[in-house]
C-alpha cells in the first residue's frame, strides 16, 4: 500500500479498494510487478485529486481507469524501447478505453479472494508467497512485514521484489485455482490471512494501536475462505480465533487511544455477539477431532473470553493448551505465551526460568516482547529494579508508539513507586 496523507478523509475507502484495483489491472495486464506500481500511482491521484474535486461516483472504476492508464503508458514505452508491434491485446485498451462503469462492474466480489490464491502460488517459497500477500492484499508496508516476520527491512523487500518477478515468469493465470490447488495453497493463505488480522489488532508501526481496516478485511476475507471450504475446520478455527480476539477491540484504548492490557479491560464492553458466533465455531470444529493450530488458539480466546473477571481466567486448562500448540509449532511467540501461561499456573519465578531459553533464539534475540514479558513477570516477583529496567529496554525497541508509551509508563510507575 502506497503512502497516503494521514489527514485524506478517504484513506480507508482507498485501502479497501486497492487489493481490488490491483486484482482488475493484474486481470487484464498480466504483469503484476508493473501492476502495482500503476495502482500505487493512482492511488496518490486519488488523494491528490478527491480532495479538491470531489469524490467520483464510482472510486474503484476511476481508480482502475487510472491505473490502466498508467499501465498503457507503461507498455507503449515498452513496445518504443523494444521496437515491435503491439499484439492485439495490449492495442485493445489503447483503441477503445472502457468506460468507467464498465470497470467497475468487472471487478467481481470475489477477484480480491482471487488475488489472494494467485500470490500464494506454489512457484514461490512460503516465506515469499506470503509476505507478497501481505503486500498486495493486505496492503501492508514493507517494515509491517518484515516486523512479522523478524526480519529485517532490506531483507523483506528482496524477498518481495523476488516474489513479484516470479509471479510473472510463471505465467499464472488470474482465476480461481481449482479445488486442488486451493488445497495445496491453503495453509498459506490461512498464515497470509492471520498476519493480517494481528497487523490490524496490534499495529506493529506508527501512532496507532490498532487498524481495524486491516482486521475487518481479514475477517471478511476468512468469511470468503470458509465458504468455499465449509468442511475445513482450520479455516473455521481462524475465523473463530479472530472473532474472539477481535471481540475485545473496543476495551483495548482509553480514551486517549492509549493501550489497556488484558486483565485490566472493562469485559463488559466485549463484543458478546462476536464471542458467540466464535464460541460456536469452536466447539462445532473440536468436536470433529481433527485438531490444529488455529482450533488450539481459537481454544485459548474462547477461555479467556468466557472469564467475567480477569481472575477467573482457567489458566491451567490455556497452559494445557499451549502445550499441545507447543508440539505443534515451531513458532517462538508460541514459547513465549506458553511460558507467561506456565508462570501464571506455578509462579512469575518458574516463567522466568522458561523465557531465560529463549534468549538463545535468533528470532526473539532483541525482540521488544520478550523483554516485556520479562519485565511483567520480574514485577510479579517483586524485583522492581530489573522489571523496570526491561520495561524501559521493551520501550525503547518497539516501533509501535502505543505500545512504546504503555512500556515506559510502567517503568515509571514502578520507579514512583519506590520513592
Amino acid at each position: 500500500m502506497t503512502a497516503i496523507p494521514a489527514d485524506f478523509a478517504g484513506e480507508n475507502l482507498l485501502r479497501e479498494l486497492a487489493p481490488q484495483v490491483l486484482s482488475a489491472v493484474i486481470r487484464r495486464f498480466g504483469d503484476f510487478s508493473a501492476a502495482e506500481d500503476a495502482v500505487q500511482e493512482a492511488l496518490l491521484a486519488a488523494a491528490e485529486q478527491w480532495p479538491r474535486e470531489g469524490f467520483p461516483d464510482s472510486p474503484r472504476g476511476w481508480l482502475i481507469h487510472v491505473a490502466s492508464r498508467r499501465m498503457t503508458d507503461h507498455l507503449r514505452a515498452e513496445l518504443a524501447r523494444r521496437r515491435r508491434e503491439t499484439t492485439a491485446v495490449i492495442e485493445a485498451p489503447f483503441d477503445a478505453p472502457p468506460t468507467l462503469s464498465d470497470l467497475d462492474s468487472a471487478v467481481g466480489e470475489d477477484d480480491t479472494l482471487i488475488l489472494l490464491f494467485m500470490c500464494c502460488h506454489p512457484a514461490l517459497t512460503s516465506s515469499s508467497a506470503i509476505a507478497l500477500t501481505l503486500r498486495a492484499v493486505g496492503g501492508l508496508t514493507t517494515a509491517e512485514i518484515a516486523n512479522a516476520f523478524l526480519v529485517p527491512e532490506a531483507t523483506m523487500a528482496q524477498r518481495i521484489s523476488r516474489a513479484k518477478q516470479r509471479i510473472k515468469a510463471s505465467g499464472v493465470p488470474f482465476r480461481m485455482p481449482t479445488e486442488r490447488e486451493r488445497s495445496e495453497r491453503l495453509g498459506a493463505v490461512l498464515h497470509v490471512l492471520y498476519l493480517i488480522f494481528n497487523e490490524g489488532y496490534v499495529s506493529s508501526v506508527g501512532p496507532n494501536l490498532q487498524r481495524t481496516d486491516l482486521s475487518t478485511e481479514a475477517i471478511r476475507l476468512t468469511r470468503a475462505v470458509r465458504s468455499l471450504l465449509p468442511e475445513d475446520t482450520e479455516v473455521a478455527g481462524l475465523l473463530a480465533l479472530m472473532l474472539l480476539t477481535d471481540a475485545r477491540r473496543p476495551a483495548r484504548t482509553g480514551p486517549d487511544g492509549e493501550l489497556i492490557p488484558l486483565d485490566k479491560q472493562d469485559r463488559t464492553l466485549w463484543n458478546r455477539t462476536a464471542i458467540s458466533e466464535g464460541i460456536a465455531l469452536i466447539t462445532e470444529t473440536l468436536s470433529r477431532g481433527v485438531i490444529g493450530a488455529y482450533q488450539l488458539q481459537a481454544a485459548i480466546a474462547a477461555i479467556h473470553d468466557e472469564a467475567l473477571r480477569a481472575e477467573d481466567t482457567d489458566w491451567p486448562q490455556i497452559l494445557a493448551l499451549y502445550g499441545l500448540l507447543k508440539r505443534m509449532t515451531d513458532n517462538p511467540m508460541v514459547t513465549l505465551n506458553h511460558a507467561i501461561a506456565w508462570a501464571m499456573v506455578h509462579g512469575p519465578r518458574a516463567g522466568l526460568e522458561l523465557l531465560d531459553g529463549l534468549d538463545h533464539d535468533g528470532r526473539l534475540r532483541g525482540h521488544y516482547r520478550l523483554d516485556a514479558a520479562r519485565a511483567h513477570l520480574l514485577e510479579r516477583a517483586g524485583d522492581y529494579d530489573a522489571a523496570i529496567a526491561h520495561y524501559r529496554t521493551a520501550s525503547s525497541r518497539t516501533t509501535s508508539i502505543p505500545e512504546r508509551d504503555y512500556l515506559a509508563t510502567q517503568a515509571a510507575r514502578l520507579g514512583a513507586g519506590k520513592k
